[in-house]
């Protein structure tokens, strides 16, 4: 199983998350590509970080929203999404070359993550942009979504993603994160969600009932107060449960 987290997410003076910390934690790191959150200093430190520790990194892409964090919708146009994923892409990885290492694969943010997992327009777009990019290169997103889809058709690797500290709707959707039961913040619960998911392949959804979720990689939100605690109790209880962790890609 993969464990992976959202890093990079800081701006200029401001930090969010411990990058250095999550990095030591977990396999695959989701790297803010400059648009949504992070900036090129930022960019290349997590970079260089990963590298020096053989994490793979991926490229975080979304939204131009730096004030919404990229969790408001934009209506974007085919070609314009397009090529504004392909210009993160090729961002990110330059500070990858630097570390003789590279983009590994690509998972949208926020907003852009919820929108192409439901708007053809919207997931065609980031389908576009690998194939023209890279067509080796992965995507990570929600099974069963549109952007699975989308990616599998047009031949790209597709890689399911489950959210241990997320909630689920009975439809294997995620929680709205402005509904209650959006976030589960409890370590200790986060872990036992983990472990459910990597061994049993399911989730409790927030009315109780049991929802598929196969997965082959573990998102940790790294802007979550406590999240390296959370990732340390994950980690541990995943190697425990005898799941060897590396990352997919």
């Amino acid at each position: 199983m993969d464990l992976n987290a959202d890093l990079g997410e800081g701006f200029g003076i401001w930090r969010l998350g411990d990058d250095a910390a999550l990095l030591d934690l977990v396999t695959s790191a989701n790297v803010a590509c400059g648009f949504h959150a992070g900036d090129a200093s930022t960019m290349r430190r997590v970079c260089e970080g990963a590298a020096e520790r053989g994490v793979a990194v991926g490229a975080q892409v979304g939204y131009r929203d730096l004030a919404g964090f990229g969790r408001r919708h934009i209506a974007y146009a085919f070609a314009e999404l397009r090529d504004e994923v392909t210009y993160q892409l090729g961002a990110l990885d330059a500070f990858c070359r630097l570390f003789r290492t590279r983009v590994r694969y690509l998972k949208p943010h926020g907003a852009l993550y919820h929108a192409a997992a439901r708007d053809e327009t919207q997931a065609a777009a980031l389908v576009a942009a690998v194939g023209d990019y890279d067509d080796q290169l992965p995507v990570l997103c929600l099974p069963g979504s549109v952007l699975a889809q989308l990616a599998a058709g047009a031949g790209l690797r597709v890689v399911a993603e489950g959210f241990a500290d997320r909630g689920y709707l009975p439809n294997g959707s995620l929680v709205p994160r402005t509904a209650p039961g959006a976030l589960v913040t409890d370590p200790e619960e986060v872990a036992v969600r983990a472990v459910r998911m990597a061994t049993e392949r399911t989730m409790v959804a927030v009315d109780g009932s049991v929802v598929p979720c196969p997965v082959e990689s573990i998102c940790l939100h790294g802007d979550t107060p406590g999240a390296v605690r959370c990732a340390e109790l994950v980690r541990a209880a995943l190697i425990d449960a005898g799941v060897a962790l590396t990352p997919f890609a």
